[in-house]
């Protein structure tokens, strides 16, 4: 908060070039021309001639008017704390001054959000998201870390109004889970939660060791974008799966049913092994089971597109799975840290009850700032 009529001005002044350099990149006044265009088309007769056109021109209204209103709402409010601050100045009015401080506020949390939603701008990051934890070497050790994962997860996806489905599940012989798969369904779920993807490590005093020694454990967490079961974007022939089913292991109506109703479909051009087992029949695994299937597939078309742009700009790829993305000591001091974004916290217990947020916006801003200098070295390279 402000405390001087300069301070608070200069905060303003720097929201506004702020303000304006999202319109500028945004082209809002290019998305008001389009707003008008699509009315015109739902305005037709027409319009449900095509159901399916008509669905894509209404999902493309509702995404440019969204963007177009919050800017509209930002600018409102700078005009609305500008008004306070200059009515505060002219009159030395503290309560004024202190509205003008509030809106000020509030324009810059709001900013920040908005920012946060403009990074969520791939092809994917709209989607549902697909989650895998496996425990790493380790036995109990690193199922019980896996099995805290999880519930951090679950914890962050509630508070964020996402639903969570389990869709396979493997329990622990002792303890915590040896893997797990949940459908995290929610607005831009896969955009937030790509964040997590890498592995996790854990340094604790063990609760199984009786010597009270210090251990490490890893879990990996693997994240997709869900992929529907009618995108025509993958195409796979029947003749490359191999099917077979079985009955469900595991928790029984906690997690999964303990019937004949397991799925397990192999594609055998790429050895990629799905499972599910959380529906009551043999069909809608089956069906979830491909869904699940289409985005491992979507997943690594990407990562080979991605692989190839490397080596055309000839940079070092960094390696995605398997790489250690994020630590968490709980003795013999408390911190966790990202080792991507170097954001860290000593609030442990906060961030295991599902407080990941400051990590994943770290990440979008760093994954933000590394697109925005390859696209400026390859302006300079055509250069």
């Amino acid at each position: 908060m402000a405390e001087t009529y300069g301070e608070l001005r200069q905060e303003l002044k720097s929201m506004a070039t702020r303000l304006a350099d999202f319109g500028r990149s945004l082209d809002v006044a290019g998305k008001e021309h389009r707003i008008a265009t699509l009315e015109a088309l739902m305005a037709a007769p027409d319009f449900w001639d095509d159901p399916d056109r008509a669905q894509k021109i209404i999902a493309e209204m509702n995404g440019v008017k969204s963007v177009v209103d919050t800017m509209r709402r930002l600018e409102s409010l700078l005009q609305d704390a500008e008004v306070a601050l200059q009515l505060a100045q002219e009159e030395d009015d503290h309560d004024l001054f202190a509205e003008a401080n509030r809106l000020a506020e509030q324009l810059k949390s709001e900013m920040d959000e908005f920012e946060l939603q403009l990074m969520l701008s791939g092809e994917y990051d709209k989607n549902n998201a697909i989650l895998e934890l496996h425990p790493g070497a380790g036995g109990t050790e690193s199922q019980d870390w896996a099995s805290m994962l999880l519930r951090m997860y679950t914890r962050w996806a509630e508070d964020h109004g996402y639903k969570v489905e389990v869709l396979d599940y493997l329990p622990g012989e002792e303890a915590g889970i040896k893997s797990v798969t949940l459908l995290v369904k929610g607005h831009n779920a896969y955009g937030y939660l790509k964040a997590e993807k890498g592995v996790h490590r854990l340094v604790r005093i063990s609760p199984f060791d009786a010597s009270g020694r210090r251990h490490t454990s890893f879990a990996s967490v693997d994240v997709i974008p869900e992929i529907a079961e009618d995108d025509d974007s993958i195409e796979i022939r029947p003749e490359e799966l191999r099917i077979d089913t079985y009955r469900s292991t595991g928790a029984g109506g906690q997690h999964v049913n303990t019937t004949d109703s397991a799925v397990r479909i192999t594609h055998i051009p790429t050895g990629i092994v799905v499972t599910c087992q959380s529906e009551r029949s043999q069909i809608q695994n089956r069906a979830r089971a491909m869904e699940i299937l289409k985005s491992r597939l979507a997943a690594k078309r990407r990562e080979e597109r991605e692989q190839e742009l490397a080596q055309l700009r000839g940079e070092q790829k960094e390696i995605a799975w398997g790489s250690q993305i994020r630590s968490y000591v709980f003795h013999p001091y408390s911190l966790v840290k990202d080792h991507r974004t170097n954001y860290e916290t000593s609030n442990t217990q906060a961030v295991m009850d599902g407080e990941i947020d400051p990590f994943i916006h770290a990440y979008l801003r760093w994954q933000l700032a590394r697109e925005q200098q390859r696209e400026n070295e390859a302006v300079r390279d055509a250069t």
